[in-house]
């Protein structure tokens, strides 16, 4: 088979993807729409089920639905819920918070083959549309295959309601994508990794409409929320046609994950691929620079004081980022960059 062949695999799209002000009451006709029975249990916290758990359920008037509120996307917390699934009797799940709460139902809806329906009341990051979950530990976060939703349902009018904070690190999560499809493509280049053109389109066309938004995207505007939310969901969908991270998590996010796993609680997960972009597109010889920019203009950190870090725990975060994954080829090399050349580059870049 040729080199250029590009492997395209068999992937399930969510079915109706719904985003706008106050769509919300749509959740009725999704539920119909996926033909799984009328018992479900909504996956929620104590803050999101007042969010929006409480309304779903009442939106949900002739179906018979129980709430489980849950904590972090763990092993323990993901047993806890199949278990009380199972009791139950549910043929459908509705997840209704941020990330973990959807985390929880990839993996749970994936181990019990029942189908789940997204409903974000936040967009800190790109995993609302994708099959990809991130499970916490002792050791830090580790990134696992789960289910697609079969619906998303993106409320605006909830999401506005959420910190802006949250939202200016969902824009720099997809952003980062810039970093990240620069490493997919070294990878294919010099070790012949496998490659989706499809994949590689969706999280370049989301990282573009991103960058196109910057200027518009602020605080107390709903409207922000709105041009966000659509290259998020594109995003997390390119996760999905990939049937891995690949598209969206190259070098910038393995120096993520090495700051979550040294110094857990500093920041959240987008602000620091954010910043750490920086550094990754100086290595990668891309336009730094601007990707800085927009960071700046969505009110996103661009320096490692920003998210708690000392200068040195930001060095040493890159300098040991190539070990987390040695699967996962990248401009990190296999061997990792000298110390002194990555305090330069932050210097450089400003980071520090």
């Amino acid at each position: 088979m040729p080199k250029d062949f590009l492997k395209e695999r068999m992937v399930e799209f969510p079915r109706n993807v719904i985003a706008g002000h106050d769509v919300l009451p749509n959740v009725k006709d999704i539920c119909v729409n996926i033909h799984s029975g009328r018992t479900g249990t909504i996956i929620t916290g104590e803050n999101t089920d007042k969010a929006a758990g409480r309304a779903v359920k009442d939106y949900l008037e002739g179906y018979d639905i129980d709430t489980c509120i849950t904590g972090n996307a763990t092993i323990d917390n993901i047993e806890e819920v199949e278990n009380r699934i199972k009791e139950y009797g549910s043929t459908f799940i509705l997840a209704v918070g941020g990330g973990s709460k959807i985390d929880i139902a990839k993996i749970v809806s994936q181990n019990l083959n029942l189908p789940f329906i997204s409903i974000p009341t936040s967009a800190a990051h790109d995993g609302i549309a994708s099959n990809r979950a991130s499970i916490k530990s002792d050791k830090g976060s580790k990134s696992i295959e789960g289910a697609s939703p079969m619906g998303v349902i993106a409320d605006t009018s909830i999401i506005f309601k959420a910190p802006y904070r949250s939202l200016a690190a969902g824009c720099a999560d997809v952003l980062s994508n810039f970093s990240a499809l620069n490493d997919w493509k070294l990878a294919y280049n010099l070790k012949d990794e496998e490659f989706s053109r499809s994949a590689y389109s969706f999280s370049h066309f989301a990282a573009e409409s991103m960058m196109d938004a910057v200027d518009y995207i602020k605080p107390n505007l709903e409207e922000s929320v709105w041009l966000a939310i659509k290259p998020i969901i594109v995003s997390g969908i390119s996760m999905s046609i990939a049937g891995s991270s690949r598209p969206t998590s190259g070098s910038e996010h393995m120096i993520s994950h090495t700051i979550d796993m040294k110094y857990p609680g500093r920041a959240m997960h987008g602000e620091q691929c954010g910043v750490a972009s920086i550094i990754t597109l100086y290595l990668q010889k891309e336009d730094w620079e601007e990707f800085k920019h927009a960071l700046v203009k969505i009110g996103a950190p661009t320096k490692a004081s920003e998210l708690g870090l000392s200068d040195d725990e930001f060095i040493d975060a890159v300098c040991e980022a190539h070990k987390i994954r040695k699967d996962r080829y990248t401009i990190l090399g296999n061997k990792g960059i000298p110390r002194e050349d990555v305090e330069d580059i932050c210097i450089r870049t400003g980071v520090i």
